[in-house]
């Protein structure tokens, strides 16, 4: 009796796909969403905007104001991944990203040529507006415009009622872009502070002075850790953290707790952490997995087998064992063992 074997056909991976792809057009992917660098302007001497095209891939349809995308790029020949705020999309696709000046990967997004092309992920990201029939205060400072004025874009066509921005800076971006909305929009009022020429910073005396009914509002605000921390405060104080809605650009750790030795279980890596955990396991030469460097996506999710850590967004102390932490937000305040 002859033996028959059955063929099975071996598919071409999609990475030879895209390799191929790429060749014919530099954003051609079967399923990744490539984006190729059609203009870069100025809106301060170090915040840009950067208009991107992306390929077919991209879900335009999904996206929601206040919602970021993760851009991809290579350098020296590893992949590093940031995200970043959508400020709008326009009528071809185009997608409009605003970067400032700071670090590594956002220093080398603003440097590249037009032509360029990066990597994108859908639309992604809860901080969006609510349908709901308070009127708003929107708060904001220094990079954390980007995720407001997206918003603020929404709302003044959206809802009728109130809205109230309150906006800390040192360049003015977007400042007169949103004076014409407020022109524009006369339910929006504008409340502008340039914090070079005056130092004025969010205050519980401010909103009471500027918005008297802000205890009744929905409130959304994005900036600078001190301003968070101050916003945080004042509504854990009047136990309105259930209208207060956030997202963070800039991430405050503990100056005065001291550095702890950390464990990576499975890769049997050890060093001590003096920052945040990823940080510090970067500056050990180590390379974990990870995205927005903000809490905000999950790449960096793992398994903290024992040891305290604090999250650097809430202040809470976790101290169990195998419960799940993000180590971009996460600051080892005991010795700690992560299943890495």
């Amino acid at each position: 009796m002859t033996s028959m074997t059955t063929y099975k056909p071996h598919w071409i991976r999609e990475d030879f796909i895209d390799f191929v792809g790429e060749k014919i057009h530099p954003t051609w992917a079967l399923k990744k969403v490539k984006a190729s660098i059609v203009n870069i302007q100025a809106v301060s001497p170090d915040f840009f905007k950067i208009q991107l095209r992306p390929n077919y891939n991209f879900n335009r349809g999904s996206f929601q104001a206040g919602q970021n995308i993760a851009v991809t790029l290579r350098l020296d020949g590893v992949r590093h991944q940031r995200h970043y705020s959508i400020v709008t999309i326009l009528k071809n696709g185009d997608v409009i990203i605003a970067v400032k000046q700071q670090g590594k990967v956002s220093r080398a997004l603003i440097l590249l040529q037009l032509g360029a092309v990066v990597e994108l992920s859908q639309p992604q990201g809860e901080f969006t507006l609510l349908n709901s029939p308070k009127p708003i205060l929107f708060l904001a400072s220094g990079s954390g415009i980007t995720a407001i004025y997206s918003l603020l874009q929404k709302a003044v066509v959206q809802f009728q009622h109130r809205i109230d921005l309150i906006y800390f800076t040192r360049d003015d971006a977007f400042h007169a872009e949103i004076k014409t909305l407020a022109l524009m929009h006369p339910h929006l009022k504008y409340h502008h502070f340039n914090t070079v020429e005056h130092k004025q910073h969010l205050s519980q005396q401010l909103l009471n002075k500027l918005v008297p009914d802000f205890e009744q509002r929905e409130i959304y605000a994005c900036g600078s850790a001190g301003m968070m921390k101050t916003a945080l405060k004042i509504a854990d104080k009047l136990a309105v953290k259930s209208s207060f809605h956030s997202e963070y650009f800039q991430i405050a750790m503990d100056e005065k707790a001291k550095a702890q030795p950390v464990q990576f279980l499975r890769s049997q890596q050890e060093f001590q952490a003096e920052s945040n955990l990823l940080e510090s396991a970067e500056q050990a030469g180590l390379r974990p997995a990870h995205g927005c460097r903000m809490g905000i996506c999950n790449t960096c999710s793992c398994t903290k087998v024992s040891g305290s850590v604090k999250n650097m967004l809430t202040g809470e102390i976790d101290h169990g064992s195998n419960t799940p932490i993000k180590l971009c937000i996460s600051q080892a305040v005991s010795p700690v063992v992560i299943n890495l």
